[in-house]
């Protein structure tokens, strides 16, 4: 089971952009997470005039590792570590501090 899923809202753990919030838009892989406003790169694009694209430097959004992030818990307004619980035959997250559910 994912503990970190598409539209959770993260806390990055490490790295340059320590601190910042952010909703995931997408899981790239098992093991890597694109996070809103999180790990952006500078592009250099060409331009394409058969498409009618121009050229520059862009804003990138690139992959960030799972183990760098943790599930930002709105209870106690920090980062909090996730844990899978069975109820009712049904495996459901759980914050691992407080033990309540995970709302999506």
């Amino acid at each position: 089971m994912e503990k970190i899923r598409k539209g959770d809202e993260v806390i990055v753990l490490t790295g340059k952009d320590k601190g910042k919030r952010g909703v995931v838009q997408q899981r790239v892989d098992a093991q890597h997470i694109v996070v809103d406003g999180v790990n952006i790169a500078k592009k250099a694009v060409k331009p394409n005039p058969m498409t009618g694209a121009t050229g520059g430097i862009v804003d990138k959004l690139m992959p960030i590792h799972v183990s760098n992030v943790a599930l930002f818990n709105a209870a106690t307004g920090k980062a909090d570590r996730v844990g899978v619980k069975l109820i009712d035959g049904k495996r459901i997250r759980v914050y691992k501090s407080t033990g309540e559910a995970v709302k999506v």
